[in-house]
């Protein structure tokens, strides 16, 4: 496994739904919120300039609430290189209690930003996220 990419999430008072807890559509706001930071902060800038990234599958196990002001500890990273245009994505968001809340695999496939077409993903694109 790779470093994980690390991100610190407290809830707004909007996040939270009429149960008093983070809603389950706010997680997969965050699950894209935490894969987009971890390629600005890992990938070289002419990449960034030159691909996008579109969730094409989420899979996302709902194991324990946060509710508000709590704070998560958001962990991703890429385990596997990447197949053709796709690249799997795993995460998981631990409470203060160091239980994880949610964990989720998500699968991306890159786009040629100039063409807007779905690219094979290149190896120097991919080669940050699995050292």
């Amino acid at each position: 496994m790779t470093t994980p990419f690390e991100l610190s999430i407290t809830p707004a008072a909007a996040d939270i739904d009429e149960l008093g807890h983070v809603n389950n559509a706010v997680w997969v706001r965050w699950i894209q919120d935490v894969a987009t930071a971890h390629w600005l902060a890992a990938a070289d800038p002419a990449h960034i300039d030159a691909y996008i990234w579109v969730v094409v599958r989420h899979e996302i196990d709902y194991l324990g609430n946060v509710g508000p002001g709590e704070t998560v500890t958001a962990r991703t990273w890429v385990g596997e290189p990447p197949r053709g245009a796709r690249f799997d994505r795993h995460l998981e968001f631990r409470g203060a209690d160091g239980k994880v809340k949610v964990r989720a695999r998500t699968t991306w496939a890159i786009i040629h930003r100039a063409s807007g077409r779905i690219a094979r993903v290149p190896t120097e694109v991919a080669k940050p996220f699995l050292a």
